[in-house]
């Protein structure tokens, strides 16, 4: 297949950033997510907050002809570079440079998750206006805006709000509804009522949705030792039951990192079209990066009393800087974990539904 005749299909805002010798091809979200809703399938959305990860994910998605995702939440890639130190720019840049080096010709999404807006105040809602336009003039092509924090009826009005640059340019589009706290919750899992509640104050605004992503039990960052995994796939499939003939919405899921793959390979069922996969790509690089490096990170959460993750910002020119062994480690290990992710999530051949579904419906 030609896979360089998708290319016309990449979206303004980053096409004119991608010379003639970059294979690289990262398209609308809406087109990905609108192609592959009638399909039983998953797009793994990889944050990456340790960039070494991202030739093994290039090369096992290129394998399988496999569309995939790359994104940072605000928290990790804001205006200022957030704890990874990558602003917006400097991350899609980065991804466009490793497409190169690898010649990955397959389509991706580069995607602004949890773009948060945790109360109604104007500085939060600057900030994350602020952060759209960054993301948009970067060449991000898909976005999560997330004012799960806030009663729906605040959180449709924020959400519309935001949206209407990202609805200007037709890209894709994620919502939220019931904020994912810790794992197990089942007292907390988002409701049927509320997911609607939410998409029908969304319309009345003429927004349309993409994603729906929901608090179904999952949990951010790694399981401690001992705690229960719980995930509602019954709940879920009754979300997408009540939002996707209606909206046309599909549900994302957040969380992922821990989950047994038997468990993520179910997931596709439940209406499940985008999983974020992000501190497991964190956990692979730290395992190949040099132990003196990985000691001095330690010790400066042990220090500072922060996670870990917080201090990819502080070693940030050291992590880039790794010799090439372990940077091939880390290639390898991140390879062998997007097989075995991408498959799990029947990713593989989706680069080519999106492909079928673009030149039939250019």
């Amino acid at each position: 297949m030609d896979w360089t005749a998708l290319k016309r299909y990449v979206p303004p805002n980053i096409a004119w950033k991608i010379p003639f010798d970059n294979p690289a091809c990262p398209l609308n979200g809406r087109d990905v997510y609108k192609a592959l809703s009638p399909h039983k399938v998953i797009v793994m959305a990889c944050n990456i907050r340790i960039p070494s990860v991202i030739p093994g994910i290039m090369k096992a998605a290129q394998e399988l002809n496999a569309v995939v995702a790359f994104e940072l939440a605000k928290t990790e890639g804001n205006i200022d570079g957030g704890y990874t130190g990558m602003t917006p720019e400097v991350f899609a840049n980065t991804i466009l440079t490793y497409a190169w080096m690898v010649q990955f010709a397959r389509p991706f999404l580069i995607h602004g998750d949890h773009i948060t807006v945790k109360n109604i105040s104007p500085k939060e809602i600057d900030e994350g206006r602020a952060l759209i336009a960054a993301e948009i003039a970067a060449g991000y092509t898909s976005f999560a805006i997330d004012a799960s924090f806030n009663p729906i009826p605040d959180n449709a009005r924020i959400t519309a709000e935001l949206g209407a640059p990202i609805r200007e340019r037709g890209l894709g589009l994620e919502v939220e509804v019931g904020e994912i706290k810790s794992a197990g919750s089942e007292s907390t899992l988002s409701t049927v009522e509320e997911a609607v509640d939410l998409l029908e104050r969304l319309s009345a605004e003429g927004v349309s949705a993409d994603l729906l992503a929901i608090n179904n039990g999952s949990k951010h960052g790694n399981y401690l030792e001992g705690e229960r995994i719980f995930i509602d796939l019954e709940r879920t499939g009754q979300i997408h039951e009540a939002v996707h003939g209606r909206f046309g919405v599909d549900i994302a899921q957040h969380g992922i990192t821990g989950t047994p793959l038997h468990i993520v390979g179910r997931f596709a069922d439940y209406g499940i079209r985008k999983g974020n996969v992000g501190t497991q790509w964190q956990n692979v690089a730290h395992e190949g990066l040099p132990p003196a490096l990985m000691r001095k990170m330690r010790a400066w959460s042990k220090k500072t009393g922060k996670d870990i993750k917080f201090a990819t910002r502080q070693f940030k020119q050291e992590i880039d800087a790794i010799p090439t062994e372990y940077a091939e480690k880390i290639e390898r290990a991140a390879y062998q974990e997007a097989l075995q992710l991408l498959r799990a999530f029947r990713a593989e051949g989706t680069a080519k539904i999106v492909a079928d579904y673009l030149a039939a419906n250019a």
